[in-house]
Protein backbone atom coordinates (compact mmCIF):
# COMPACT_ATOMS: atom_id res chain seq x y z
CA UNK A 1 0.00 0.00 0.00
CA UNK A 2 1.36 3.38 -0.72
CA UNK A 3 -0.34 5.33 1.99
CA UNK A 4 -0.31 9.23 2.35
CA UNK A 5 -0.73 11.36 5.38
CA UNK A 6 -2.10 14.71 5.13
CA UNK A 7 -1.35 17.49 7.42
CA UNK A 8 -3.32 20.56 7.73
CA UNK A 9 -1.90 23.56 9.34
CA UNK A 10 -4.05 26.77 10.67
CA UNK A 11 -7.30 27.83 9.87
CA UNK A 12 -7.09 27.39 5.81
CA UNK A 13 -5.48 24.04 6.17
CA UNK A 14 -8.07 23.15 8.97
CA UNK A 15 -11.35 23.79 6.82
CA UNK A 16 -10.01 23.07 3.64
CA UNK A 17 -9.42 19.43 5.44
CA UNK A 18 -12.93 19.26 7.05
CA UNK A 19 -14.15 19.92 3.51
CA UNK A 20 -11.73 17.19 1.83
CA UNK A 21 -12.20 14.32 4.30
CA UNK A 22 -16.41 14.92 4.57
CA UNK A 23 -16.31 14.80 0.39
CA UNK A 24 -13.58 11.54 0.38
CA UNK A 25 -16.07 9.85 2.95
CA UNK A 26 -18.80 10.49 0.59
CA UNK A 27 -17.01 9.19 -2.27
CA UNK A 28 -15.60 5.93 -0.54
CA UNK A 29 -19.25 5.05 1.78
CA UNK A 30 -18.10 5.53 5.25
CA UNK A 31 -19.82 7.41 7.62
CA UNK A 32 -19.20 10.28 9.89
CA UNK A 33 -18.11 7.74 12.54
CA UNK A 34 -15.96 5.77 10.65
CA UNK A 35 -18.10 2.58 9.47
CA UNK A 36 -18.51 1.63 6.26
CA UNK A 37 -22.11 1.55 5.17
CA UNK A 38 -23.24 -1.67 4.16
CA UNK A 39 -24.59 -0.72 0.82
CA UNK A 40 -20.79 1.37 -0.12
CA UNK A 41 -19.16 -1.78 0.54
CA UNK A 42 -17.65 -2.47 -3.08
CA UNK A 43 -16.85 1.23 -3.31
CA UNK A 44 -15.17 0.93 0.11
CA UNK A 45 -12.72 -2.24 -1.07
CA UNK A 46 -10.75 0.09 -3.81
CA UNK A 47 -7.72 1.18 -2.93
CA UNK A 48 -8.09 3.91 -0.08
CA UNK A 49 -6.40 2.41 2.46
CA UNK A 50 -4.25 5.19 0.69
CA UNK A 51 -6.21 7.52 3.11
CA UNK A 52 -7.52 5.73 5.95
CA UNK A 53 -6.24 3.39 8.05
CA UNK A 54 -8.61 0.64 9.31
CA UNK A 55 -8.78 -0.14 13.06
CA UNK A 56 -9.09 -3.72 15.10
CA UNK A 57 -12.92 -2.47 15.33
CA UNK A 58 -13.15 -2.53 11.56
CA UNK A 59 -13.45 1.38 11.66
CA UNK A 60 -11.94 3.87 9.24
CA UNK A 61 -9.51 6.44 10.50
CA UNK A 62 -7.90 9.37 8.44
CA UNK A 63 -4.17 9.48 7.75
CA UNK A 64 -4.19 13.44 8.85
CA UNK A 65 -3.00 15.70 11.07
CA UNK A 66 -4.86 18.95 12.01
CA UNK A 67 -2.72 21.69 13.54
CA UNK A 68 -3.20 24.93 14.19
CA UNK A 69 -1.90 27.05 17.17
CA UNK A 70 -4.93 28.62 18.57
CA UNK A 71 -7.82 25.97 19.19
CA UNK A 72 -11.26 27.88 17.78
CA UNK A 73 -11.24 26.40 14.09
CA UNK A 74 -10.03 22.85 15.50
CA UNK A 75 -12.71 22.67 18.18
CA UNK A 76 -15.05 23.24 15.11
CA UNK A 77 -14.10 19.89 14.10
CA UNK A 78 -13.90 18.24 17.86
CA UNK A 79 -17.47 18.97 18.05
CA UNK A 80 -19.09 18.97 14.23
CA UNK A 81 -20.50 16.01 12.68
CA UNK A 82 -17.59 14.27 11.78
CA UNK A 83 -15.65 14.03 15.43
CA UNK A 84 -15.90 10.57 15.46
CA UNK A 85 -13.93 10.14 12.45
CA UNK A 86 -10.98 11.61 13.58
CA UNK A 87 -8.73 10.42 16.85
CA UNK A 88 -8.53 12.87 19.27
CA UNK A 89 -4.73 12.83 18.99
CA UNK A 90 -4.77 13.80 15.20
CA UNK A 91 -6.51 17.29 16.20
CA UNK A 92 -3.49 19.19 17.72
CA UNK A 93 -3.93 23.08 19.34
CA UNK A 94 -1.86 25.55 21.12
CA UNK A 95 -2.91 28.29 23.44
CA UNK A 96 -2.19 31.28 21.72
CA UNK A 97 -2.17 32.06 17.77
CA UNK A 98 0.60 33.08 15.74
CA UNK A 99 -1.70 36.84 15.16
CA UNK A 100 -0.80 36.21 11.10
CA UNK A 101 2.96 36.89 11.98
CA UNK A 102 5.11 34.69 9.98
CA UNK A 103 8.14 35.24 12.86
CA UNK A 104 5.59 34.06 15.69
CA UNK A 105 4.68 30.81 13.07
CA UNK A 106 8.10 29.91 12.79
CA UNK A 107 10.33 31.26 15.74
CA UNK A 108 8.57 31.64 18.64
CA UNK A 109 5.16 29.75 19.45
CA UNK A 110 5.52 27.79 16.52
CA UNK A 111 8.50 25.96 18.08
CA UNK A 112 7.31 24.86 20.89
CA UNK A 113 4.40 22.93 19.00
CA UNK A 114 6.46 21.30 16.50
CA UNK A 115 7.51 18.67 18.28
CA UNK A 116 4.22 17.55 19.36
CA UNK A 117 2.98 17.24 15.50
CA UNK A 118 6.06 15.55 14.14
CA UNK A 119 5.73 12.87 16.92
CA UNK A 120 1.62 12.81 16.16
CA UNK A 121 3.36 12.33 12.35
CA UNK A 122 5.64 9.88 13.19
CA UNK A 123 2.66 7.92 15.11
CA UNK A 124 0.65 7.97 11.71
CA UNK A 125 3.72 7.17 9.51
CA UNK A 126 4.98 3.92 11.71
CA UNK A 127 1.40 2.78 10.93
CA UNK A 128 1.72 2.76 7.16
CA UNK A 129 3.66 0.13 5.20
CA UNK A 130 5.35 1.99 2.36
CA UNK A 131 4.08 5.95 2.63
CA UNK A 132 4.83 7.64 -0.16
CA UNK A 133 4.62 11.02 1.13
CA UNK A 134 2.76 13.95 2.48
CA UNK A 135 0.07 16.53 1.53
CA UNK A 136 0.24 19.87 3.31
CA UNK A 137 -2.81 22.07 3.33
CA UNK A 138 -2.07 25.52 4.30
CA UNK A 139 -2.39 28.74 3.42
CA UNK A 140 0.47 31.42 2.58
CA UNK A 141 -0.81 34.58 3.78
CA UNK A 142 -1.77 33.62 7.79
CA UNK A 143 1.14 33.23 10.15
CA UNK A 144 0.27 29.66 11.02
CA UNK A 145 -0.09 28.67 7.77
CA UNK A 146 3.15 30.42 6.50
CA UNK A 147 5.12 30.36 9.63
CA UNK A 148 4.30 27.04 11.21
CA UNK A 149 4.00 25.24 8.01
CA UNK A 150 7.53 25.89 6.80
CA UNK A 151 8.97 25.16 10.00
CA UNK A 152 6.82 21.97 10.08
CA UNK A 153 8.39 21.03 6.65
CA UNK A 154 11.99 21.82 7.37
CA UNK A 155 11.71 19.33 9.77
CA UNK A 156 9.97 16.74 7.79
CA UNK A 157 12.71 16.78 4.92
CA UNK A 158 14.91 16.30 7.83
CA UNK A 159 13.14 13.13 9.50
CA UNK A 160 11.96 11.85 6.12
CA UNK A 161 14.43 13.22 3.65
CA UNK A 162 13.70 11.16 0.47
CA UNK A 163 9.28 11.35 1.11
CA UNK A 164 7.85 13.49 -1.41
CA UNK A 165 5.67 16.85 -0.16
CA UNK A 166 2.81 18.07 -2.43
CA UNK A 167 1.34 21.58 -1.16
CA UNK A 168 -1.96 22.38 -1.64
CA UNK A 169 -1.69 26.35 -0.67
CA UNK A 170 -4.12 29.28 -0.52
CA UNK A 171 -2.42 32.28 -2.43
CA UNK A 172 -3.17 35.45 -0.85
CA UNK A 173 -5.72 37.22 -2.90
CA UNK A 174 -4.89 40.41 -5.73
CA UNK A 175 -8.20 42.27 -4.26
CA UNK A 176 -9.36 40.64 -1.44
CA UNK A 177 -6.74 40.43 1.49
CA UNK A 178 -8.09 39.32 5.28
CA UNK A 179 -4.52 40.52 6.36
CA UNK A 180 -2.31 43.52 5.63
CA UNK A 181 1.30 41.42 6.33
CA UNK A 182 0.07 38.81 3.56
CA UNK A 183 3.15 39.68 1.01
CA UNK A 184 5.53 39.29 3.94
CA UNK A 185 4.22 36.06 4.94
CA UNK A 186 4.13 34.60 1.38
CA UNK A 187 7.43 35.57 0.42
CA UNK A 188 9.21 34.54 3.86
CA UNK A 189 7.09 31.16 3.31
CA UNK A 190 7.93 30.64 -0.41
CA UNK A 191 11.26 31.24 0.71
CA UNK A 192 11.71 29.02 3.27
CA UNK A 193 9.63 25.99 1.48
CA UNK A 194 11.20 26.44 -2.13
CA UNK A 195 13.56 23.49 -1.38
CA UNK A 196 11.17 21.74 1.00
CA UNK A 197 8.27 21.62 -0.95
CA UNK A 198 7.95 19.12 -4.13
CA UNK A 199 5.06 20.37 -6.12
CA UNK A 200 2.55 23.02 -4.48
CA UNK A 201 -0.89 23.51 -6.33
CA UNK A 202 -1.94 27.21 -5.59
CA UNK A 203 -5.18 28.34 -5.41
CA UNK A 204 -6.35 32.24 -4.85
CA UNK A 205 -9.77 33.25 -2.81
CA UNK A 206 -10.71 35.57 -5.07
CA UNK A 207 -10.42 33.44 -8.17
CA UNK A 208 -12.63 30.92 -6.50
CA UNK A 209 -15.21 33.50 -5.39
CA UNK A 210 -15.66 34.70 -9.22
CA UNK A 211 -16.47 31.01 -10.14
CA UNK A 212 -18.68 31.12 -7.21
CA UNK A 213 -20.03 34.02 -8.57
CA UNK A 214 -20.67 33.26 -12.33
CA UNK A 215 -20.89 29.70 -12.29
CA UNK A 216 -22.46 28.44 -9.39
CA UNK A 217 -24.87 32.36 -8.80
CA UNK A 218 -23.59 32.12 -5.57
CA UNK A 219 -23.99 36.03 -4.47
CA UNK A 220 -22.03 35.97 -1.45
CA UNK A 221 -19.98 33.20 -1.55
CA UNK A 222 -18.62 32.29 1.95
CA UNK A 223 -15.88 29.98 3.20
CA UNK A 224 -17.54 26.63 2.82
CA UNK A 225 -19.01 27.13 -0.57
CA UNK A 226 -14.70 28.02 -1.25
CA UNK A 227 -13.60 24.89 0.52
CA UNK A 228 -16.16 22.95 -1.50
CA UNK A 229 -14.84 23.68 -4.65
CA UNK A 230 -11.02 22.94 -3.53
CA UNK A 231 -12.21 20.06 -1.82
CA UNK A 232 -13.76 18.84 -5.23
CA UNK A 233 -9.89 19.73 -6.39
CA UNK A 234 -7.95 17.96 -4.05
CA UNK A 235 -9.95 15.00 -4.49
CA UNK A 236 -9.37 14.79 -8.48
CA UNK A 237 -5.78 15.21 -8.00
CA UNK A 238 -5.87 12.08 -5.31
CA UNK A 239 -8.68 10.06 -6.61
CA UNK A 240 -6.01 8.07 -8.54
CA UNK A 241 -4.50 7.28 -5.00
CA UNK A 242 -7.58 6.49 -3.82
CA UNK A 243 -9.10 4.34 -6.42
CA UNK A 244 -8.17 1.69 -9.26
CA UNK A 245 -8.23 3.47 -12.13
CA UNK A 246 -8.14 2.32 -15.97
CA UNK A 247 -4.80 5.09 -16.23
CA UNK A 248 -3.61 5.68 -12.68
CA UNK A 249 -1.24 8.36 -11.83
CA UNK A 250 0.93 8.25 -8.77
CA UNK A 251 2.46 10.95 -6.52
CA UNK A 252 5.82 11.09 -8.05
CA UNK A 253 4.19 10.84 -11.38
CA UNK A 254 2.89 13.99 -11.28
CA UNK A 255 6.27 15.62 -9.81
CA UNK A 256 7.73 13.92 -13.18
CA UNK A 257 5.63 15.05 -15.34
CA UNK A 258 4.88 18.99 -13.91
CA UNK A 259 8.14 19.97 -12.55
CA UNK A 260 11.05 20.30 -15.32
CA UNK A 261 12.85 21.91 -13.09
CA UNK A 262 12.85 22.44 -8.80
CA UNK A 263 12.46 25.12 -8.32
CA UNK A 264 9.08 25.72 -11.14
CA UNK A 265 6.94 23.74 -9.00
CA UNK A 266 3.73 25.74 -9.39
CA UNK A 267 1.64 24.41 -11.61
CA UNK A 268 -1.84 26.25 -12.49
CA UNK A 269 -4.87 24.48 -11.17
CA UNK A 270 -8.57 24.59 -13.58
CA UNK A 271 -11.04 22.48 -13.05
CA UNK A 272 -14.18 21.95 -14.92
CA UNK A 273 -17.25 21.31 -15.16
CA UNK A 274 -18.02 23.92 -11.97
CA UNK A 275 -21.96 24.61 -12.74
CA UNK A 276 -25.13 24.82 -10.00
CA UNK A 277 -27.75 22.03 -10.00
CA UNK A 278 -29.81 24.09 -12.18
CA UNK A 279 -28.03 24.55 -15.29
CA UNK A 280 -26.67 20.98 -15.08
CA UNK A 281 -30.43 19.81 -15.46
CA UNK A 282 -30.29 21.40 -18.87
CA UNK A 283 -27.00 21.31 -19.88
CA UNK A 284 -24.95 18.55 -21.60
CA UNK A 285 -21.32 17.86 -20.67
CA UNK A 286 -18.98 16.43 -23.03
CA UNK A 287 -15.34 15.88 -22.83
CA UNK A 288 -14.78 17.71 -25.34
CA UNK A 289 -16.44 20.41 -23.45
CA UNK A 290 -14.80 20.25 -20.15
CA UNK A 291 -11.47 19.77 -21.66
CA UNK A 292 -12.11 23.43 -23.68
CA UNK A 293 -12.99 24.96 -20.42
CA UNK A 294 -9.55 23.98 -18.82
CA UNK A 295 -8.31 26.07 -20.80
CA UNK A 296 -10.74 29.29 -20.25
CA UNK A 297 -8.69 31.57 -17.73
CA UNK A 298 -12.30 31.48 -15.61
CA UNK A 299 -12.08 28.30 -14.73
CA UNK A 300 -8.33 28.55 -13.12
CA UNK A 301 -7.96 28.81 -9.22
CA UNK A 302 -5.27 31.63 -9.70
CA UNK A 303 -5.57 34.61 -11.35
CA UNK A 304 -3.39 34.94 -13.71
CA UNK A 305 -3.44 34.61 -17.93
CA UNK A 306 -2.11 31.57 -19.06
CA UNK A 307 -2.33 33.11 -22.79
CA UNK A 308 0.35 35.29 -21.86
CA UNK A 309 2.27 32.92 -20.57
CA UNK A 310 3.80 29.16 -21.81
CA UNK A 311 2.79 25.98 -21.13
CA UNK A 312 5.82 23.53 -19.68
CA UNK A 313 3.70 20.62 -18.97
CA UNK A 314 0.11 19.98 -18.61
CA UNK A 315 -1.67 17.03 -16.75
CA UNK A 316 -5.33 16.22 -17.42
CA UNK A 317 -6.83 14.06 -14.70
CA UNK A 318 -10.58 13.04 -15.56
CA UNK A 319 -12.54 11.09 -14.11
CA UNK A 320 -16.63 9.26 -14.71
CA UNK A 321 -17.77 8.14 -17.84
CA UNK A 322 -14.83 9.57 -19.94
CA UNK A 323 -13.23 6.69 -22.73
CA UNK A 324 -9.81 7.33 -23.80
CA UNK A 325 -11.40 8.06 -27.71
CA UNK A 326 -12.60 11.06 -26.82
CA UNK A 327 -9.72 12.65 -24.78
CA UNK A 328 -7.86 11.73 -27.27
CA UNK A 329 -10.74 13.74 -29.41
CA UNK A 330 -10.39 16.30 -27.59
CA UNK A 331 -6.85 16.98 -27.00
CA UNK A 332 -6.36 16.77 -30.99
CA UNK A 333 -8.97 19.43 -31.46
CA UNK A 334 -6.97 21.67 -28.15
CA UNK A 335 -3.75 21.37 -30.13
CA UNK A 336 -5.26 22.66 -33.42
CA UNK A 337 -5.83 26.01 -31.31
CA UNK A 338 -3.31 28.27 -31.67
CA UNK A 339 -3.83 30.50 -28.26
CA UNK A 340 -1.98 27.88 -26.57
CA UNK A 341 1.30 27.75 -27.06
CA UNK A 342 4.19 25.60 -25.28
CA UNK A 343 7.86 26.61 -24.71
CA UNK A 344 9.62 25.52 -27.91
CA UNK A 345 12.00 23.02 -25.82
CA UNK A 346 9.28 20.49 -24.67
CA UNK A 347 6.96 18.37 -26.42
CA UNK A 348 3.19 19.00 -26.60
CA UNK A 349 2.83 16.19 -24.58
CA UNK A 350 -0.70 16.08 -22.85
CA UNK A 351 -0.24 13.50 -19.26
CA UNK A 352 -3.40 11.99 -18.89
CA UNK A 353 -5.11 9.83 -16.26
CA UNK A 354 -8.71 8.44 -16.36
CA UNK A 355 -10.90 7.26 -13.10
CA UNK A 356 -13.52 5.24 -13.53
CA UNK A 357 -15.52 6.65 -10.40
CA UNK A 358 -17.40 9.61 -10.92
CA UNK A 359 -16.90 12.48 -8.86
CA UNK A 360 -19.94 12.62 -5.94
CA UNK A 361 -21.29 15.79 -4.60
CA UNK A 362 -22.18 16.92 -1.37
CA UNK A 363 -25.84 16.44 -0.59
CA UNK A 364 -26.91 20.63 0.06
CA UNK A 365 -23.87 21.70 -1.50
CA UNK A 366 -24.02 24.30 -4.60
CA UNK A 367 -22.16 21.98 -7.33
CA UNK A 368 -24.51 19.51 -9.36
CA UNK A 369 -24.02 16.19 -9.48
CA UNK A 370 -21.87 15.65 -13.06
CA UNK A 371 -21.41 12.25 -14.84
CA UNK A 372 -18.13 13.35 -15.75
CA UNK A 373 -15.55 15.93 -14.39
CA UNK A 374 -11.40 16.73 -15.24
CA UNK A 375 -8.95 18.14 -13.28
CA UNK A 376 -6.21 20.12 -15.51
CA UNK A 377 -2.60 20.53 -13.53
CA UNK A 378 -0.41 22.60 -16.15
CA UNK A 379 2.80 24.24 -15.08
CA UNK A 380 2.63 27.61 -16.79
CA UNK A 381 5.13 30.75 -17.13
CA UNK A 382 2.16 32.64 -16.31
CA UNK A 383 2.32 32.26 -12.68
CA UNK A 384 5.09 34.53 -12.55
CA UNK A 385 1.83 37.23 -13.17
CA UNK A 386 0.97 36.23 -9.46
CA UNK A 387 4.54 36.16 -8.22
CA UNK A 388 5.36 39.71 -9.43
CA UNK A 389 2.01 41.07 -8.16
CA UNK A 390 3.36 40.00 -4.89
CA UNK A 391 6.49 41.23 -4.77
CA UNK A 392 5.10 44.55 -6.11
CA UNK A 393 3.32 44.58 -2.80
CA UNK A 394 6.10 43.47 -0.91
CA UNK A 395 8.49 45.84 -1.61
CA UNK A 396 5.59 48.89 -1.20
CA UNK A 397 5.15 47.91 2.34
CA UNK A 398 9.35 46.87 2.42
CA UNK A 399 10.22 50.51 1.48
CA UNK A 400 8.49 51.85 4.72
CA UNK A 401 9.49 49.50 6.98
CA UNK A 402 6.27 49.12 7.50
CA UNK A 403 5.00 46.43 10.16
CA UNK A 404 8.84 44.82 9.71
CA UNK A 405 9.04 45.37 13.86
CA UNK A 406 5.95 42.92 14.69
CA UNK A 407 8.91 40.48 13.36
CA UNK A 408 11.88 41.71 14.55
CA UNK A 409 10.19 41.51 17.82
CA UNK A 410 9.70 37.70 17.47
CA UNK A 411 13.65 37.02 16.73
CA UNK A 412 13.39 37.57 13.32
CA UNK A 413 16.49 39.86 11.65
CA UNK A 414 15.89 42.51 9.04
CA UNK A 415 18.39 40.55 6.89
CA UNK A 416 16.28 38.10 6.27
CA UNK A 417 13.59 39.67 4.54
CA UNK A 418 16.04 40.77 2.02
CA UNK A 419 17.07 37.50 1.44
CA UNK A 420 13.54 36.33 0.88
CA UNK A 421 12.44 39.12 -1.05
CA UNK A 422 15.79 38.05 -3.48
CA UNK A 423 15.26 34.41 -4.18
CA UNK A 424 11.70 35.53 -5.14
CA UNK A 425 13.30 37.77 -7.46
CA UNK A 426 15.64 34.84 -8.88
CA UNK A 427 12.52 32.77 -9.07
CA UNK A 428 10.39 35.24 -11.00
CA UNK A 429 13.89 35.19 -13.32
CA UNK A 430 13.69 31.41 -13.45
CA UNK A 431 10.22 31.58 -14.43
CA UNK A 432 11.32 34.07 -17.42
CA UNK A 433 14.07 32.18 -19.32
CA UNK A 434 12.04 28.79 -18.75
CA UNK A 435 9.97 30.76 -21.34
CA UNK A 436 12.29 32.48 -23.48
CA UNK A 437 13.06 30.54 -26.61
CA UNK A 438 15.78 28.28 -26.58
CA UNK A 439 17.13 29.80 -30.29
CA UNK A 440 17.22 33.55 -28.54
CA UNK A 441 20.23 32.28 -26.49
CA UNK A 442 21.86 30.43 -29.66
CA UNK A 443 21.45 33.33 -32.08
CA UNK A 444 24.40 34.93 -30.56
CA UNK A 445 26.65 31.80 -31.65
CA UNK A 446 25.29 31.25 -34.75
CA UNK A 447 27.33 33.53 -37.34
CA UNK A 448 30.15 31.09 -37.48
CA UNK A 449 28.21 28.33 -39.48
Amino acid sequence: MREVISVHIGQAGVQIGNSCWELYCLEHGISPNGTVKEEGVNIAEAAFGTFFSTTGAGKYVPRAVFADLESTVVDEIRTGPYRQLFHPDQLITGKEDAANNYARGHYTVGKEQVDNVLDKVRKLAENCTSMQGFFIFRSFGGGTGSGFASLLMERLSVDYGKKSKLEFSIYPAPQVATAVVEPYNTILTTHTTLEHSDCAFMMDNEAIYEICRSNLDVERPSYTNLNRIISQVVSSVTASLRFDGSLNVDLTEFQTNLVPYPRIHFPLVTYAPIMSAEKAFHEQISIGDITTACFEPKNQMVKCDPRHGKYMACCLLYRGDVVPKDVTAAIANIKTKRSIQFVDWCPTGFKVGINNQAPSCVPGGDLAKVTRSVCMLSNTTAIAEAWARLDHKFDLMYAKRAFVHWYVGEGMEEGEFTEAREDLAALEKDYEEVGADSNDQEEDDGEEY
